[in-house]
């Protein structure tokens, strides 16, 4: 049976009512602090500033500043769902702020991500992949063009895409529900194509069509892909589904499922809807006899519903040696606890090349039951400074070491 890695004293929180259980929300949404350096807790040492200021989500739906990339030209870029727009973020000055806010793309659908390819921008919308045509080099872009076209959309509806270091693209493709069986194959995976967005999920690489793009499966929702920088190998965020309970037929646990940080393998399956944690069968929705046995466990778990989303590597940080092997990851917080939680960045400790540990990083978005911001997405830019995305505050932030 999956035990929990948590102390005793946050184990299970058990909601016995209908009542209770219709209250498990997200977080309040309180105002931003007027300094948010100082709003916000760091290790000793570490720097927080804001970088840009862009549209917050309207309400608390999962819409606004999504993810980024830093271009061949020094750039930061960000994907803004709420606003169906890419935006350029240039730190012309190299002061730590951005100097304007300049419309690169216009006219998405639900753009989540973006990725460079030499110089070509390719987007994520909910619907599939566009490649970014400009003229002269020069933005607004003048063009786009359906690379990868007839993703399902609905549910979990965002899509991340990212280039690995096997020069493939890879894009998640969320749930259509919370626990159930999908029957759209495409759904609840993690696909892989080449750059020129043809089907590749065979291990070799094998562009024949005859597996499809699904490279991985079992995933409710992996929006945050990262490549250990040593191993090379791949890693991404999953979140767990909502309202579950220990027993069959028993009262919503606050405390399940885990979140799982899973290392992902061609043709694996990760467990949902069945199974969670150590391959534990999920009681009112148990599936075939035997059937978690044959899943991937996670490679290291996270408290239920705190929601990771981005995540990244450290090795190209101008961060301490110690954080160098280490992951970030961005816990975007819950909306179904009874106790929200999550709101804040992590700290992924690796040893041996393996993740080992879970500790915080940076805190403060969250006072009691409410909270004004909520990371997204994690990124080293070329300064060797941590890029953090916020969609609830509308924020981009900027983390930096004191090496003095």
């Amino acid at each position: 049976m999956w035990k929990s890695r948590l102390p005793v004293n946050v184990l299970p929180a058990m909601v016995a009512s209908a009542a209770l259980m219709a209250c498990t929300t997200v977080a309040a949404v309180s105002k931003a602090p007027e300094d948010i350096a100082s709003s916000l807790k760091l290790p000793p040492g570490f720097k927080i500033n804001t970088f840009a200021k862009l549209n917050p989500a309207k309400g608390d739906y999962f819409r606004g500043p999504r993810f980024m990339a830093f271009g061949p030209d020094g750039n930061l870029y960000l994907a803004s769902s709420v606003d169906d727009t890419v935006y350029m973020l240039p730190d012309r000055n190299h002061d730590g702020v951005a100097d304007e806010v300049v419309t690169a793309v216009d006219g998405l659908n639900a753009p989540n991500s973006l990725v460079f390819v030499g110089d070509i921008m390719l987007v994520a919308n909910q619907d599939g992949v566009v490649r970014v045509e400009t003229k002269d080099g020069k933005w607004p872009a003048r063009k786009l063009t359906p690379l990868i076209s007839g993703l399902p959309t609905g549910g979990h509806t965002l899509k991340t895409i990212k280039l690995g270091p096997d020069n493939h693209l890879y894009l998640n493709v969320g749930s259509s529900c919370n626990v159930c069986v999908e029957k759209d194959p495409l759904r609840a995976t993690i696909l892989r194509y080449t750059i020129d967005g043809k089907p590749a999920g065979a291990p070799d690489g094998s562009v024949s069509g005859a597996r499809g793009a699904v490279w991985a499966s079992g995933l409710r929702n992996s929006q945050g892909l990262a490549w250990h920088p040593g191993t090379g190998d791949f890693y991404a965020t999953n979140n767990g589904a909502d309202m579950r309970s220990e027993t069959k037929g028993g009262a919503m646990n606050d405390e399940l499922p885990p979140e799982h940080i899973n290392h992902i393998e061609p043709g694996k399956h990760y467990g949902w809807p069945h199974c969670w944690g150590n391959r534990f069968t999920d009681p009112n929705f148990p599936g075939k006899p035997g059937f978690c046995a044959t899943t991937q466990p996670p490679a290291i778990t996270l408290r239920a519903h705190s929601t990771p989303i981005g995540i990244t590597f450290l090795d190209k940080t101008d961060f301490p040696a110690e954080y160098k092997q280490d992951a970030i990851v961005a816990l975007h917080g819950s909306w179904n606890r009874v106790e929200p939680y999550g709101y804040k960045l992590v700290r992924i400790r690796f040893k041996d090349d393996k993740p080992v540990a879970v500790e915080d990083f940076v805190t403060g978005w969250q006072t009691r039951n409410s909270a004004w911001g909520r990371p997204v997405d994690v990124i080293t830019g070329p300064d060797g400074a941590l890029y953090v995305s916020d969609d609830r505050a509308g924020l981009v932030y900027r983390i930096t070491y004191n090496k003095k």
